[in-house]
């Protein structure tokens, strides 16, 4: 038995998010995407949470349905994302965090304890406070010891555990004395599982992955996969807050376990390689360790990619060769030789390849009238995505869009890679002009069978 969690979204009420971004919404496009627990996103903020508190209600312990309406199969878990600014040995770090609460009771709480420290909850669904990362882990647990914390999207560089320009080089540094309460890592858009498999204090932690959404589309296109540890896989079972935590902390006796992890193609994510937006300059590892960190256009320090940073750290610079095996569909995983993590799949947003396929974009009306004719055919985009037959999916939609999932589910596809907050560009029929994802202005608006 499966359950599909995007573990990390935020709502209306964070900066830069779409106004339809709140829990009616995201419940409604978590079950079009196939989501079977979403974050609430958010809850530091006043207003956010007793919306939560007014419209939700606890089905099992720490995961919660609405009160009243009974189509929808998502449940939502509490977790926030807390932005951490502050110096530690001289140097100035932005650290991102998501916090998980096991109650509304606990969420309260911590948000008593932030607000006695000066934090300002009510700007930003996302606060930005001025503890450090060791200081929100000393506070989280003084309320609650069944809290969890993952630090964010950790190789983004401005705004992560192990970014190049505001990082720490190991959890240590940035955790201290909590080092060990940290179980997993989020791998963020501009880096997959296979990037953190080479980093030595990740070989015994879990690797989870989350959209970061700030609008309903973007929901889902990265997503961690729990699957049960029974031995009937088709026993039906109810799964709760401390069920999800202790498989992500890998507790010998949890009831679920990462079976695998849904992934952005790391190239299509924003800081994968290293660059300058407005000198319309990009280099891959290899030149930078090269040619160095600096603009030849304007002159000034680059900024250093996810993949260069990721080989900085690694415990050999030479990675291994990628291990992979198709399954019966078609679909592509990648598989761990060391088997410590979950294998992971890589995918391209539904929405994206339906544009591509009718030369059409994203934002387009008979892109959405597909994307939900689809869905409402197939039960859910993910399914089209990884268990939907090649057949089928021609029969119902024509033969173009068909061929563009079995490229993407074998990775049959071409990436410009992303840099310096541009995100990349995906050309499915490597022959033709792509058509340039609509991301910003949209965004800022608003078992495996093998």
């Amino acid at each position: 038995m499966e359950f599909v969690a995007d573990l990390h979204l935020h709502s209306k009420y964070s900066r830069a998010v779409s106004r339809d971004m709140n829990l009616y919404n995201m419940a409604l496009w978590g079950t079009k995407k196939g989501l079977d627990i979403l974050a609430t996103g958010d809850w530091t903020h006043p207003l956010w949470l007793r919306e939560i508190k007014q419209e939700l209600v606890e089905d099992t312990e720490g995961l919660f349905k609405f009160k009243n309406e009974k189509n929808f199969k998502t449940r939502f878990i509490l977790t926030v994302e807390i932005s951490s600014i502050y110096s530690q040995s001289g140097k100035v770090h932005r650290i991102h965090n998501l916090v998980f609460s096991p109650s509304i009771e606990v969420a309260m709480k911590i948000q008593k304890e932030l607000i006695k420290r000066g934090c300002n909850l009510t700007s930003d669904g996302r606060p930005i406070i001025g503890l450090s990362s060791i200081q929100l882990m000393e506070l989280i647990y003084s309320v609650d010891k069944n809290v969890l914390l993952v630090p964010c999207h950790a190789w983004t560089p401005w705004f992560a555990l192990y970014g190049s320009n505001s990082g720490f080089d190991s959890i240590y540094e940035c955790y201290g004395d909590f080092a060990d309460k940290i179980y997993a890592v989020e791998t963020g858009l501009s880096s997959d599982p296979y990037m953190n498999w080479q980093i030595q204090e990740l070989e015994n932690r879990s690797i989870v992955s989350s959209s970061d959404a700030h609008s309903l589309p973007k929901m889902g296109r990265e997503a961690t996969v729990f699957v049960s540890n029974e031995t009937n896989p088709k026993s039906q079972i109810k799964i709760n807050y401390k069920d999800i935590t202790d498989a992500i902390k890998q507790v010998s006796d949890a009831k679920l376990k990462i079976g695998y992890t849904i992934e952005f193609y790391p190239e299509e994510g924003k800081y994968h390689f290293t660059g300058h937006r407005n000198c319309n300059f990009v280099q891959d590892p290899k030149q930078t360790r090269e040619d160095g960190n600096i603009c030849p256009v304007c002159h000034r320090p680059l900024t250093v990619g996810v993949m260069h940073r990721v080989e900085e750290l690694a415990k050999d610079p030479q990675f291994p060769e990628e291990v992979s095996k198709l399954n019966q569909n078609g679909v592509k995983w990648m598989l761990d030789p060391s088997k410590k993590h979950a294998p992971f799949v890589k995918l391209v947003p539904l929405n994206e390849i339906i544009a591509e396929s009718l030369h059409s974009t994203v934002s387009s009306q008979k892109v959405k009238s597909l994307y939900d004719e689809l869905c409402r055919k197939f039960d859910s985009e993910m399914n089209i995505l990884l268990k939907v037959s090649k057949e089928d999916i021609a029969r119902e939609a024509g033969e173009r869009l068909a061929e563009g999932i079995d490229k993407v589910r074998r990775g049959d596809i071409v990436i410009q890679p992303g840099y310096d907050g541009q995100y990349g560009i995906v050309k499915i029929w490597g022959e033709e002009k792509s058509v340039q994802k609509e991301v910003g202005r949209a965004e800022n608006q608003l078992g495996i069978d093998f």
